[in-house]
This record gives structure tokens, C-alpha cells and sequence, in this order.
């Protein structure tokens, strides 16, 4: 069986250590690896780097031009080039756990499931502050509503392409500079009848970059994401977006709350906090399309995920 790995780059050196963690993967037998690195940027420029990188690591590897500043342009064509089989989506500031993709497939195996979510573990570099860290904001960890995972990030995901619903589906355009455009997509799935699971043991970890490293930072990007998702979550039905407007709102305030009596505490107020922020977010994405661009040559390094 082949199995794709599908990288997204814009001017990152750090896809050099997802390269090299692809190739110390424990593999069963009978799987062939193959990596298509779909390049972002206007010009070609990381197509030297990792073409080095893959020889170097004996790596079977594509090289896609998928200009330019819009991240749903770069994963639709690393589809594109898988065209069928396994997929399995890997961030190029991520490196992956020796038993990285034998956990998605071993997910995949055991459930049936056409999409598999695993986690995205935040690395904290030396001196980091104790509430960021304990709390790891920044990780990406899949979740259940009610026991039923109806979207994700594509962080870290296996997706089946030889399931129709999956192989006929694409990123949306819109959401490729505001960022989302993954929570779209699964959300779009989920309402298609695709089973989604998780696998906690498929591990992914990533390097925090010392800029991300802030209480404004980490505001605007909770607020992104939870704008994303409230626009999402609410979308096809008048009542739906309603009861999340007034359902997040409610949310908002009591976390609000739980944050100014936890004053004593930077872990704990931190927390109340942020998720007082995400539900903000959801506020407004109930309300309004997520507009503010996360992605491009200039919104790159200041909100992409």
C-alpha cells in the first residue's frame, strides 16, 4: 500500500525536521511512503531545501508549486497529486513521533473511520512562561462533542481518499488566507456521513516559536479560531446560528468570570481567559465570515497556525 504525506510550505527551514522525522518512521510491512511537499510561496523557493533534504533521507518525494499566500491552494493540491489511498496531512513546523503513522493506521484499521485526528504537542523552548506551558496553549488536541469528533486540524490527520466523499471534496478558497479553511472542510465532511475518529498515540510535535509566545498573541489567535469555528458550526440553519450567538455568549461571561475570580492564579486565570476569548469568537462567528487574513506574505508569521 502507498501512503502519502502531504506537507504545505511558505518559506519555513523547519520543514528540513519534518523531512527528517518522516524518515524515522516504523513502518508495517508492505506500506511504501511517498511525500508531497506543496510549496506556497510565489516563486519556488523552497523546492532546492527539501529536494536535498529528501535525497539526503532517501525520501520518495514530489515537488508541487502551489502559489501563492493561500493555504487551501497548497493542501488541495497535495489531493490532487495523492489522487487516491491513504493521505495524511503534516504541518511543515512539525515533527512527527517515531510511531507517528503506524498510530493513524492502526486507527484507521481498527475503526473504519475515513478520517483520523491525532495530536499536535506544543514544544517549549527554555525559560517559557509556567502558565503557558502547563496549560499548553498552544498544542492542537482532537476532541469529542457528546462523543462524536465533527471536525479538526489538518495538523495532524489521516484522510481516506478512496472514499468518495472525501477524494471529491476541497478546501475551500475563502477560508485560505483567513485561516479555518480545515475546520470547514471536516465540518463539510462530518455533515456528509464520514465516520471520524481520533488516535491519541499518533504524535506530533511542534516547536512554539518564541514570537507566538504572548498573552495578545495567543488572544488573537484564540479569537480567530473560535470566530472560524462559530461560523462553521452554525452554518445551514437560522436556529442553529442563533442558539450558538446566545449559547456562546452565556459562555463568554461566565468564563469572563471564572478568569477575575482566579486573579490569584496565572495558570488558572490564563485559562478562564482564553477560552472566554474562543467563545467570543464564536460569538462573532455566528454573526460574520471570518475576513481578517492569517495567511499570505505578510499574515504568515503573525497568526498561521
Amino acid at each position: 500500500m502507498i501512503v502519502t504525506i502531504g506537507i504545505c510550505t511558505f518559506r519555513r527551514q523547519s520543514v528540513a525536521d519534518t523531512l527528517a522525522g518522516l524518515s524515522r518512521q516504523e513502518l508495517p510491512y508492505g506500506i511504501t511512503l511517498r511525500v508531497v511537499v506543496a510549496d506556497n510561496d510565489v516563486e519556488p523557493t523552497s523546492r532546492d531545501l527539501v529536494e536535498r533534504v529528501a535525497t539526503c533521507h532517501q525520501l520518495d518525494l514530489t515537488y508541487v508549486h502551489a502559489p501563492a499566500g493561500n493555504i487551501s491552494i497548497a493542501r488541495n493540491a497535495c489531493i490532487d497529486t495523492a489522487q487516491s489511498g491513504l493521505l495524511l496531512f503534516i504541518d511543515d513546523d512539525e515533527v512527527p513521533e517515531p510511531g507517528w503513522i503506524l498510530g493513524l493506521l492502526n486507527a484507521h484499521e481498527a475503526t473504519g473511520a475515513s478520517v483520523i485526528f491525532g495530536p499536535s504537542k506544543a514544544v517549549y523552548p527554555q525559560g517559557s512562561p509556567d502558565w503557558m506551558r502547563e496549560n499548553s496553549f498552544h498544542s492542537n488536541i482532537p476532541v469529542t462533542r457528546k462523543g462524536i469528533v465533527e471536525t479538526g486540524y489538518s495538523s495532524n490527520v489521516l484522510i481516506n481518499l478512496d472514499d468518495p466523499r472525501v477524494a471529491d471534496s476541497r478546501f475551500d478558497l475563502a477560508f485560505g488566507k483567513t485561516g479555518g479553511e480545515d475546520v470547514d472542510f471536516f465540518f463539510r465532511l462530518y455533515r456528509a456521513g464520514v465516520q471520524m475518529d481520533i488516535a491519541p498515540a499518533a504524535v506530533v510535535r511542534e516547536p512554539v516559536d518564541p514570537k507566538r509566545m504572548s498573552l495578545p498573541w495567543l488572544v488573537r489567535r484564540v479569537y480567530s479560531v473560535g470566530k472560524v469555528y462559530g461560523y462553521c458550526a452554525s452554518s445551514g440553519h437560522p436556529f442553529t446560528r442563533t442558539h450558538k450567538l446566545f449559547s456562546s455568549s452565556a459562555k463568554a461571561v461566565y468564563c469572563g468570570a471564572r478568569a477575575a475570580l482566579s486573579a490569584y492564579s496565572a495558570k488558572r486565570s490564563s485559562f478562564w481567559l482564553l477560552r472566554g476569548v474562543f467563545h467570543a469568537g464564536v460569538c462573532s462567528g455566528a454573526v460574520t465570515r471570518p475576513t481578517r487574513e492569517a495567511y499570505g506574505l505578510k499574515a504568515h508569521d503573525t497568526l498561521a497556525a
